[in-house]
């Protein structure tokens, strides 16, 4: 009896074990289904979309497109904004054409700091443009009071015109940079910190061009750097972890003592310390392709924001236009995938494999 009980004893004994550890079995067989729940749906849905567009970037028709990710793109270089038209002042009006015909044209903007970086993601066809403001007038970013006392942006002001006509075609992203002095940017000393952190939550860029608009050519390197730091200095106090790395030349002067251009890049004053990324000068003409052998972050070309051909040695912002629509200038044509550096085979000699880092080269031949 005593064995028998104990042979009971164990096979209870295992029938808990058992059904113990049937507790974590998969509770649904091989053949049955799992529900799926509604944030596995929806996490699903988003991978599917993604993988979608990806499959869509690569899967571009290259004879149709024609991408050429080696060819020139144009970094604009505007004011004022106001009346009338001039050298230095474009009216409202002919902002708003201005942004109209690039976005008619296939131009789209993208921000300095991706063009310098080499991450354009422009949309396949399309050819990517830099908008840059100099000098922080008040007529970029004015507020003004309504009829009901309450302040608003200026609608004539650049930063709500380029607001707009981002909401009015969403396809056309809300990209440029303001290039300022240490002189009450933008003006309004009451709504400056206002402004700084709209720019920037907006997405737009703030960028440098030294304290007092200062001519570079024969100051000492102290003075340079006194000048270049007190940017930064100024609008940290407002936006504390913003970076300012962007440097636009006053009148495109560089030290006639080329052993302190070393200055425009990196130094430091006081207890500020800086280095840009890009370094703009005033004018001339398109510039290179961030992939090619010859471009160079600190001396990038600007194209004068007019159509007023006397002021910009007879050659004005839309006869570049037409020197891209005609051919004479290789237009940056962008292939739609940042990770994806696609150029015509007879440009792959001039791509500097350094500067598309981890990137894929793709180069094809056109059959026509």
């Amino acid at each position: 009896m005593k064995v028998k009980k104990g042979l009971g004893i164990l096979a209870l004994s295992t029938m808990i074990i058992i059904s113990g550890c049937s507790t974590t079995a998969d509770p649904y067989p091989q053949n049955e289904q799992k529900p799926v729940t509604k944030v596995e749906k929806e996490k699903t849905e988003v991978q599917e979309t993604k993988d979608k567009v990806e499959q869509e970037k690569k899967e571009i028709d290259l004879q149709v497109v024609k991408p050429n990710e080696a060819g020139q793109i144009m970094v604009l270089m505007y004011h004022a904004i106001g009346e009338p038209e001039a050298e230095f002042t474009r009216t409202p009006e002919n902002l708003r054409k201005d942004l109209q015909y690039f976005y008619e044209n296939g131009y789209r903007p993208i921000s300095l700091r991706d063009y310098v970086s080499g991450n354009i993601t422009t949309e396949a066809g399309f050819t990517p443009i830099v908008l840059t403001f100099d000098d922080g007038w008040q007529n970029n970013f004015s507020m003004i009071q309504d009829t009901n006392g309450e302040w608003i942006i200026d609608p004539n002001s650049a930063v709500a015109i380029l607001e707009k006509f981002n909401q009015e075609h969403p396809d056309f992203p809300l990209e440029a940079t303001f290039f300022i002095n240490d002189n009450i940017p933008f003006e309004q000393k009451e709504h400056l910190e206002y402004k700084l952190n709209y720019i920037v939550d907006k997405g737009m860029d703030i960028g440098n061009h030294t304290a007092n608009h200062a001519n570079l050519t024969n100051i000492s390197a102290e003075k340079i750097q006194k000048e270049i730091a007190a940017i930064p200095k100024m609008v940290n106090k407002y936006l504390p972890e913003y970076q300012i790395n962007l440097l636009a030349l006053p009148f495109g002067s560089r030290p006639k003592d080329k052993s302190l251009y070393s200055y425009l890049e990196k130094g430091s004053y006081e207890d500020i310390q800086y280095r840009n990324i890009a370094v703009l000068n005033v004018g001339w003409d398109p510039y290179k392709s961030p992939y090619h052998k010859e471009f160079d972050p600190l001396s990038i070309h600007r194209v004068r924001a007019s159509d007023l051909q006397q002021y910009v040695q007879g050659v004005g912002m839309y006869d570049w236009f037409k020197q891209f629509e005609k051919g004479n200038r290789v237009r940056y044509i962008s292939d739609g995938d940042p990770e994806v550096v696609t150029v015509p085979e007879n440009y792959k000699e001039v791509i500097d494999s350094s500067k598309i880092e981890d990137k894929e080269l793709r180069a094809y031949t056109l059959t026509e």
